[in-house]
């Protein structure tokens, strides 16, 4: 699904076959989960393929590499001239980007000593939240962020989204709604949300949440197309039966909800400020992706 013979990667300072790279048995990231990461698309727009926010990106993996206290010397403009060539080998336009950045061999729980960058690509022609979903509130909760450096997307983390995503499709549902350590929304198993209520956007505020790219991207839309977003805690029974809501994240982009723990969302998709923010955003990407 991913790669095949012919798939080109980059890993510790060359360009190799997919099929030919591998990894220490022994590395402090394969144990702990101790390794930083992100996930980047690319589109093929009016001025060929772009790499949408990789500054962005790039930066919040070199500042995620310093939360966490792995050693990480590539600059954002290497990154990004390192991808673009990536793409280019591969011949992707539309493509999911995943860089991630790994330790060296060390069973001791103390901080990384050399790192390793990989850069991996496979073709995405669009997301893969593709229709509206039914979600429900999940038992497991974020993470506490007196416990975890919550705005690092660090692998170990991950492992919380896996647990909550998969008890809701267990239980017949699309995603979950997770909640912060109090009972606050806070967002999917990994994506943000924001919900709709008389023209109003509301979206969680910063404290347990990935404060994330595509989030900041949607409040830039709605600032140019006037619509009020609030930034606040809120408890799940605000959002049931609201006029509507999404998640929206870089793989996902932005996808509609159907419901939240069996109680829809109101009002018809095309007809709420939701739905224009998704097709500002879809342009965005599309055209003036820069």
């Amino acid at each position: 699904m991913y790669y095949n013979d012919d798939t080109t990667i980059y890993f510790d300072g060359k360009f190799m076959k997919a099929k030919d790279a591998g990894t220490d048995l022994y590395g402090q990231s394969l144990h702990y989960g101790y390794s930083v990461f992100e996930g980047i698309k690319s589109y093929k727009t009016d001025h060929g393929t772009r790499i949408f926010k990789a500054k962005e990106h790039y930066e919040r993996l070199k500042r995620s590499a310093e939360l966490m206290h792995i050693p990480f010397d590539y600059s954002v403009d290497q990154l990004t001239d390192l991808t673009y060539e990536l793409l280019e080998r591969n011949g992707f336009t539309d493509a999911y980007i995943r860089p991630l950045v790994t330790c060296s061999p060390n069973m001791s729980l103390s901080k990384g000593q050399k790192s390793y960058l990989s850069l991996l690509a496979w073709e995405w022609n669009n997301g893969y939240l593709a229709d509206k979903m039914k979600i429900m509130t999940s038992p497991f909760q974020r993470p506490n962020p007196k416990a975890f450096k919550v705005e690092a997307k660090v692998g170990g983390h991950y492992v919380n989204s896996i647990l909550a995503c998969q008890d809701a499709k267990d239980k017949g549902y699309d995603e979950a709604l997770v909640l912060d350590e109090n009972g606050n929304v806070a967002e999917s198993s990994g994506a943000n949300i924001f919900y709709e209520k008389d023209g109003v956007l509301f979206t969680p505020a910063k404290g347990s949440i990935l404060p994330g790219i595509t989030r900041q991207t949607v409040m830039e839309i709605c600032n140019e197309l006037d619509i009020p977003v609030k930034e606040t805690f809120f408890k799940p029974e605000e959002m049931r039966g609201a006029d509507a809501g999404f998640f929206c994240g870089t793989a996902a982009e932005i996808v509609a909800l159907d419901s939240l723990d069996d109680v829809p969302f109101t009002r018809n998709w095309e007809d709420t400020a939701s739905g224009r923010v998704q097709q500002a955003y879809l342009k965005l990407v599309r055209v003036l992706s820069l």
